[in-house]
């Protein structure tokens, strides 16, 4: 349920508000946009009739929530959500480009790889510091040594850094280093790493699972925001299915279906959706044309002898002609690159 404040109602009619649902046993969420301040009021809601808060001060409407996810959803905030990380924007017809390697492999491999995706238009860094992998005996991970070369790599080129984070451990490391934290698809149903992250004070991209439905991965991401952390941004990166010409399946659909859902931000990863650089710039420009609020690919400085990940990566050169190719198409459809 969401109680919807008037233009006009002031900080003292809020508290008022939220301080008789919280006396009630509800938890309360204040959602301020552009032009409405929300309070969402999770609790039962046979009780509502009987409090009388149609009748407060500064309260314009009352509405029903039907939905399963309440925080996540378009009606707790008509207008898209916008993230803003020390002026790097994601949503609100911003299109971010994302991109970096698979996993920080060493100092001047980052290095090098954030120069260019600094000069070719990219705004943040993504890099592997932890690596959950299938094989116990693949490449896990610089940990702390691959944090600081990211932290190192954001202070020479001013480019925001993101990484994920797969336990306590790791996510406690992460926040002194980089900008955004990274739930990988392994883990969006990990509720108990999901709560940490919405308590983390940290902006979290959320991808979904490997076979998660749509309401599944809204719902993961409810458990964030109901931690009191509204700056969370989902990351469509392929589902599994039958089809095995490609790595996983891209859901371009999903793009304007959590659009219509959902006021988060999506952005797609065609990287982990196709496993072949060969694909990742098409979907690029077909996720900036569904409406996709940005794209996160994997580039590495030489694709082949990377240590994850390499079919699916673009190098340099290659990084850069799809930038290129994305500016035109993105200038045609109004978006900010």
């Amino acid at each position: 349920m969401i109680i919807v404040m008037h233009k006009k109602a002031t900080e003292k009619n809020i508290r008022t508000v939220t301080d008789k649902l919280e006396k009630e046993g509800f938890g309360t969420h204040i959602i301020r946009g552009v032009e409405k301040i929300v309070i969402g009021a999770i609790g039962d809601r046979k009780l509502i009739p009987s409090m009388g808060l149609e009748l407060m001060d500064g309260v314009e409407n009352i509405v029903p929530i039907m939905k399963p996810y309440k925080l996540v959803s378009r009606e707790m905030k008509s207008e898209d959500s916008l993230i803003d990380i020390d002026g790097v924007k994601i949503g609100a017809g911003n299109f971010t480009v994302i991109a970096g390697p698979c996993a920080v492999e060493s100092r001047e491999q980052l290095l090098t790889t954030a120069a260019a995706v600094q000069s070719g238009g990219g705004t943040i860094l993504r890099g592997g510091a932890f690596k959950p992998r299938t094989s116990p005996y693949s490449f896990q991970g610089l940990e702390q040594k691959g944090l600081e070369i990211l932290a190192e790599a954001k202070a020479k080129t001013g480019l925001k850094v993101i990484t994920e984070v797969i336990d306590s451990y790791s996510l406690d490391m992460a926040l002194d280093y980089v900008d955004i934290l990274q739930i990988g698809a392994r883990n969006m149903q990990n509720f108990q790493l999901l709560r940490q992250a919405g308590k983390a004070g940290k902006p979290v991209m959320l991808k979904r699972g490997l076979s998660a439905t749509i309401e599944e991965w809204l719902m993961a991401a409810e458990y964030i925001m109901s931690e009191g952390n509204y700056a969370v941004i989902l990351c469509e990166r392929g589902i599994r299915t039958y089809e095995t010409a490609t790595r996983n399946t891209l859901d371009i659909s999903a793009v304007p279906l959590i659009k219509r859902l959902s006021h988060l931000p999506v952005v797609v990863d065609p990287s982990h959706a196709t496993g072949d650089w060969q694909l990742v710039t098409p979907l690029a420009k077909a996720s900036l044309a569904a409406g996709a609020d940005g794209i996160m690919v994997e580039v590495h400085p030489n694709p082949m002898q990377a240590m994850c990940d390499g079919p699916q990566s673009l190098s340099l050169k290659k990084y850069q002609c799809m930038m290129q190719g994305l500016k035109p198409l993105a200038e045609v459809l109004g978006r900010a690159m």
